[in-house]
């Protein structure tokens, strides 16, 4: 067994322990086909502001809202405020109250199920929602439907970051994690492509195709998951030691695993991952978990990508034009998460934070002034077309900012930094966190348009600055540190290390009650 190698600075600069393997095909098909789950979150992000931007979803169900809009569109309205409807914001942000209360479960299954199952449950429950959505009658069947997507948001939004970092290997974990990113890119970019077609077809039923479709990633990933083996973390944890070195041998291409093996038993060794979580040495891992969703909420990109198509309306674009600009950041956020999935595991995850921190808060204090200037207070302005035509650049380059950093390494930082025993009640906390500011941001989004008009552009971008700052004080670098070592970086930080206890023989994520006696592990 090689011996742990030096964390320096703080910062989990270290490689950590070294196991024998590397990639095999058989890691990268696994992890390709898990990834795919981010389909039906990135679809439903998409697809949420494609369609409340179509006059006939609006006539249909929030003839309020199309009125005002009418309205706005003579002069006659406030052009911050003729979205502005409770109802309206209740079909987004009600997915995410319902995957918010389903995490509060779905840690549970992922532990007694294991990770494949939860995905493949994930997969069933947005399934159903899709269809009751596509024929929904009332605003009660729309609702009934986003809270099916909710579950299965909450199902695919725990399990799979979970599956992808206990899959593979340390090196290229941040690589293979960010595929679940790019799929939720690719996701958002297929919905805006739906929706600009949909918008087009005659007879005013075009949203029920944008909505429906959400079945196609659902069949995706539920039946993918079938054929997906469960991690060996999994297994361990549920008694399958056999089973777990079976697939631990084909995922590392060698036979040679008793050394990673014996370290996975005893990091999968927590029997009360609640209570565990909840203990002083795992502050900082909850502290991560808290805050790195909290954060990533508040950048506002939600705004960006839930309510684009109405965002770039508001400035004066026609329907056709929001929705191909909607299609355009789409298509940005694609190409800048691929920088991502090239340069997380070279550059580390800090830099790329500070980086695309740095970028953001720029984008949106210019977005703010431009529409400022062009508004005013003057509700009924519209703005000059080379005005939109620039907030569009900018937010393109908001977007690509978001996408190789705080987009992807918000799903990464939280699952690969929690010890095995309490890793499923770990990311239940950062999807709950989310879920939570989801739901806050999507509902409070248009009222505070409404409200605070382009300040709301000033409100976000001070978040990020805030958010910025916490990545250069207390978040350690984990770039090239096995998960099971994880530990390291945590007691040689100059803040976390305070909270932090080194067990007897220096491994970073050993349980406490775990010793190794006689070349075994003994459970006290």
């Amino acid at each position: 067994m090689a011996a742990p190698a030096t964390v320096g600075a703080g910062q989990g600069k270290g490689q950590g322990k070294e196991y024998p393997g590397g990639l095999t095909l058989y890691v990268f098909l696994t992890c390709a086909v898990a990834a795919t789950g981010g389909l039906i979150v990135g679809y439903d992000i998409g697809i949420s502001g494609g369609v409340t931007s179509m006059d006939t979803f609006l006539q249909q169900f929030f003839p309020s809202v199309y009125r005002k809009e009418q309205t706005a569109a003579r002069g006659g309205g406030s052009q911050y405020c003729k979205f502005d409807s409770q109802l309206l914001t209740a079909f987004t942000s009600s997915l995410y109250l319902a995957a918010l209360v389903a995490s509060s479960f779905v840690a549970s299954v992922a532990r007694s199920l294991g990770r494949k199952w939860s995905m493949f449950g994930g997969g069933v429950s947005f399934l159903a929602g899709a269809a009751l959505n596509a024929a929904a009658q009332n605003v009660a069947m729309l609702i009934v439907g986003r809270i099916l997507l909710g579950v299965g948001v909450a199902f695919a939004g725990l399990s799979i970051p979970i599956y992808l970092s206990e899959m593979a290997p340390h090196r290229l974990r941040g690589t293979l994690n960010i595929g679940l990113q790019l799929m939720i890119t690719v996701g958002i970019f297929s919905a805006n492509l739906v929706n600009y077609g949909a918008a087009k077809i005659r007879g005013g039923w075009g949203w029920r195709l944008s909505l429906g479709l959400a079945a196609v990633p659902a069949a995706i990933i539920a039946a993918g998951s079938l054929f997906l083996p469960d991690t060996p973390n999994s297994l361990i944890t549920r008694g399958y030691h056999e089973e777990a070195r079976r697939v631990l041998r084909r995922i590392c291409g060698t036979d040679d695993v008793d050394a990673e093996y014996a370290d996975l038993v005893a990091a999968g060794a927590a029997r009360r991952p609640w209570l565990g979580i909840l203990e002083r040495r795992h502050r900082p891992q909850l502290a991560v978990a808290v805050l790195v969703p909290f954060f990533q909420q508040l950048t506002g990109i939600n705004v960006i990508m839930f309510y684009a198509p109405v965002l770039f309306r508001t400035i004066g674009l026609g329907g056709d034009a929001a929705l191909m600009s909607a299609v355009i950041t789409g298509l940005v956020n694609i190409a800048a998460t691929f920088v991502s999935v090239a340069a997380v595991d070279r550059l580390g995850r800090r830099k790329l934070f500070f980086q695309g921190g740095c970028q953001m808060l720029a984008c949106q204090a210019i977005v703010g002034t431009l529409i400022g200037v062009a508004f005013g207070g003057d509700d009924g302005a519209t703005v000059p077309r080379a005005y939109a035509a620039a907030v569009v650049a900018l937010t393109c380059a908001y977007v690509a900012g978001f996408a190789w950093s705080w987009g992807p390494l918000a799903i990464l930082i939280p699952s690969e930094v929690f010890p095995l025993g309490i890793r499923p009640a770990g990311q239940a906390v950062t999807l709950a966190v989310n879920m939570l500011c989801t739901f806050a941001v999507a509902q409070a989004f248009l009222p505070m348009l409404c409200r605070m008009r382009f300040g709301l552009f000033y409100f976000f971008a001070g978040w990020v600055l805030a958010m910025t700052l916490f990545v250069a004080a207390f978040l350690p670098e984990t770039k090239g540190v096995p998960i099971e070592r994880m530990g390291a970086v945590w007691r040689t930080h100059w803040f976390w290390q305070r909270f932090v206890a080194a067990d007897e023989d220096g491994n970073g994520d050993v349980d406490m009650d775990c010793r190794k006696a006689d070349g075994g592990i003994v459970v006290r």
